[in-house]
C-alpha cells in the first residue's frame, strides 16, 4: 500500500487542509461532473465558505481538493490539484470566501490520481487537516489511470474513446453511457492511432443497440469484436497494441426500430467514402 501522504506531500503540512468534495451543496450535482467539466465551478465548491469553522479554509495556506469518483464508490476519490489559498476581506460567509490559485505541484496528476479511504465519509463536503488526514481516513493510493476518468456521456456526437476507456466503461455499467449507448442503433469507426487506419463497423442488432457491440470489443481476452482484419492484428502484434493505439467513435446513430437493412447501407456507404476495403481494416 502507498500511503496518501507519501505520494502527496503538501506545501507546508501545518497549514494545508484536504477537502473530500461529493456534491455541490444541496443540489445533485456531483463533484466528479464539475471537476471533469466545469473548472469554474470546481473551484467554487472549493472556495464556499461557511460560519463552521471546521468546514471552512481558515488557518489554511493551500488546499488539497479531491472528488468523489462514483463509478467506484463512495470510498473513492480523484485527485483534483493542489491550490493557494487566500482570504477574502472582509470576511464573508455562506459565499466564496477564498481565492483559490491552482499550483503547479502534481498536475500531471490532476483528475487522474484515484485514492481510496477506509470508509465512507457521509456529508457533501468533508474538510480534514493534512497532518491528520493519514491517521483518520488511511487514505491509499489506488490507481494512476492513463488518462482522464470519464463522467456524463458527453452526447453522440462528442465520442472518442481509447481502447481503456472502452474497457473502463462497459466493465464498471456507467449508467450514463449505457443508457444512450444502449438506446441507438448506429455506424462506427475505430481508428488505428499507429498507423490511422479505420475499421467501419455497425451496430444493427435487434437487443442491446452500440453498448451490446462494443462490449463484445472491451473482452480483455479477446478485444476484437471477432473481426478478422482485427484479430490478425491481435495474433500479429499482441493485445498491448489495441490497448494502447485503439480508438472509438461514432459516425451515425439510428432509432432501435431501423431496419438492419438501413443500417448495413449506410455502413458501406461510410466503407465507400474512406475506402477502408483497400487503405483500411474492412476486408469486406
Amino acid at each position: 500500500m502507498i500511503r496518501f501522504v507519501d505520494f502527496l506531500e503538501a506545501p507546508d503540512a501545518k497549514r494545508t487542509k484536504v477537502k473530500f468534495n461529493m456534491k455541490n451543496g444541496n443540489t445533485n450535482i456531483r463533484a466528479w461532473d464539475l471537476l471533469l467539466d466545469d473548472e469554474s465551478a470546481w473551484v467554487d465548491i472549493n472556495s464556499w465558505k461557511t460560519k463552521h469553522p471546521t468546514n471552512n479554509l481558515n488557518r489554511a495556506d493551500y488546499l488539497i481538493a479531491l472528488a468523489q469518483f462514483y463509478p467506484y464508490g463512495p470510498e473513492y476519490f480523484v485527485f483534483g490539484g493542489v491550490y493557494k489559498v487566500e482570504m477574502i476581506v472582509p470576511e464573508i460567509f455562506n459565499a466564496h470566501g477564498y481565492k483559490l490559485t491552482l499550483m503547479d505541484d502534481y498536475q500531471e496528476y490532476r483528475k487522474r490520481l484515484i485514492i481510496k479511504i477506509d470508509k465512507s465519509i457521509g456529508r457533501d463536503n468533508y474538510l480534514r487537516l493534512y497532518e491528520n488526514v493519514q491517521k483518520q481516513l488511511n487514505p491509499e493510493i489506488y490507481e494512476l489511470a492513463p488518462n482522464t476518468k470519464l463522467g456524463h456521456f458527453p452526447g453522440y456526437q462528442n465520442v472518442s474513446l481509447s481502447y481503456r476507456d472502452l474497457r473502463l466503461i462497459i466493465s464498471q455499467n456507467e449508467p450514463s453511457w449505457k443508457q444512450a449507448l444502449s438506446n441507438v442503433k448506429g455506424v462506427y469507426v475505430i481508428t488505428d492511432l499507429s498507423d490511422g487506419r479505420l475499421y467501419i463497423g455497425s451496430a444493427s442488432g435487434n437487443t442491446g443497440g452500440i453498448w451490446q457491440r462494443w462490449s463484445n470489443y472491451a473482452n480483455n481476452d479477446n478485444p476484437t469484436g471477432d473481426n478478422k482484419e482485427l484479430v490478425g492484428i491481435l495474433e500479429a502484434l499482441g493485445k498491448e497494441h489495441i490497448e494502447d493505439n485503439f480508438k472509438y467513435s461514432i459516425l451515425e446513430i439510428f432509432d432501435t426500430k431501423t431496419k438492419a437493412d438501413t443500417i448495413v447501407e449506410r455502413e458501406n456507404y461510410w466503407k465507400t467514402v474512406f475506402d477502408t476495403k483497400r487503405h483500411g481494416m474492412n476486408r469486406n
